[in-house]
Order: C-alpha cells, then structure tokens, then sequence
C-alpha cells in the first residue's frame, strides 16, 4: 500500500483533472487509507509478536524494528490525521462549499510523512532480511556498538524530526526516494559495519 500511494496515486494525482482528484479523494482514498492503518497496525503487532518469539537481539533487527514503529507510528499520527482534513475537505468541495483552507497544508504533511515512509521502507526490509544472513547484523549488540547504534539513531531521528516539520527535498519525486533510501541503507549499515 505504501508504493501504490507514493508511487501511482500520488503521481496520478499531479496530472489528473480537479474533479478526478476530488472523486478519488472521496471515494477511493478513505477505502485505501483504511487498508493502509490496518495493515500498517497488523504489522506492528505481528512483528513486535516475532521478535518476543524469536528473541532477536541484534543490530540488524533493532534498526529494522526502529524503522518499522517510526513507520506505523507515522501512518497513525501523521499521515491518517491529514488525510482525514484533506478527505473532509474534498467533501466540502462536492457539496459546493469552500475547501478546509487546512486541507493544502494537511495534505503536505501527510505526503512528507508518507514519503518518509517510503525512504525507511527500504532500509527496513534490508534490516528485516539480514538480520539473520549478514554476521555484522546478527550479532548480538555490545557496549562496544553502543557508539554505532547512536550514530545510526542519530541519523534515523534527524529524517524522522524532517518527517514532522521539514521538506521533501529529494525525496519529491519517485526516483528521489528510491535514491535516497538505497544512499539511507549504505548509510546505516556503514555505521554498523564501521564504528
């Protein structure tokens, strides 16, 4: 759900008629954005549900799960709050009443939130994967790593605080984000595999 909305209906949004944004918005959004929380929510629970069962204690899997509740807690605190403006909003408009002057700004909030997404998605699913395969990631953290792991949050934290009150920046296009979320992964895991 995360590339269909960054990758086809965001990009389907910048060349569509007003009246066909409007329709989607009222009637196709609030379908996807539902499936959206809730898998965002299954997700969560499940995952925090593997990593009690398996007890995972490495690198890998602790950036991997850091950037998975950045994610959900993006979806529930930022992204759905907009998107709930935005769609009031584009009922508004069908009514024939003036649109949520709010509706703009929400609507650049949820995109930032929900392109951030995007970036930590790819970093998250290297994480998730090799924390089992790559012996840099699965080792168990020391107070030797400690120094990695601040770097690492340092980073994750500065893109989540941008994620909150920043800009897109590069990650204004699909190719940007995709970019940019291959350069965040070689980041992370050089400070893993480095410091």
């Amino acid at each position: 759900m995360l590339w269909y909305f960054n990758f086809v209906q965001g990009e389907y949004f910048k060349e569509a008629e007003a009246s066909a944004k409007t329709d989607a918005i009222r009637k196709l959004v609030p379908r996807a954005l539902w499936w959206f929380r809730w898998g965002a929510m299954f997700t969560f629970i499940s995952g925090l549900a593997m990593l009690g069962a398996k007890h995972l204690t490495g690198y890998g899997i602790l950036v991997g799960s850091t950037l998975g509740t950045l994610m959900f807690l993006n979806v529930w605190l930022i992204i759905w709050p907009n998107q709930k403006i935005v769609i009031a909003s584009a009922e508004q408009t069908a009514a024939g009443e003036e649109a949520d002057p709010a509706a703009a700004g929400a609507l650049a909030k949820a995109a930032l939130a929900s392109r951030t997404n995007t970036l930590f998605s790819i970093p998250m699913l290297f994480f998730m994967a090799s924390s089992v395969h790559l012996a840099q990631l699965a080792t168990p953290i020391t107070s030797a790593g400690i120094l990695s792991l601040i770097v690492v949050f340092g980073v994750i934290a500065l893109l989540e605080v941008n994620a909150i009150a920043g800009k897109q920046g590069p990650m204004t296009t699909v190719r940007g984000v995709i970019h940019m979320g291959l350069l965040l992964t070689l980041v992370l895991y050089l400070g893993i595999d480095i410091l």
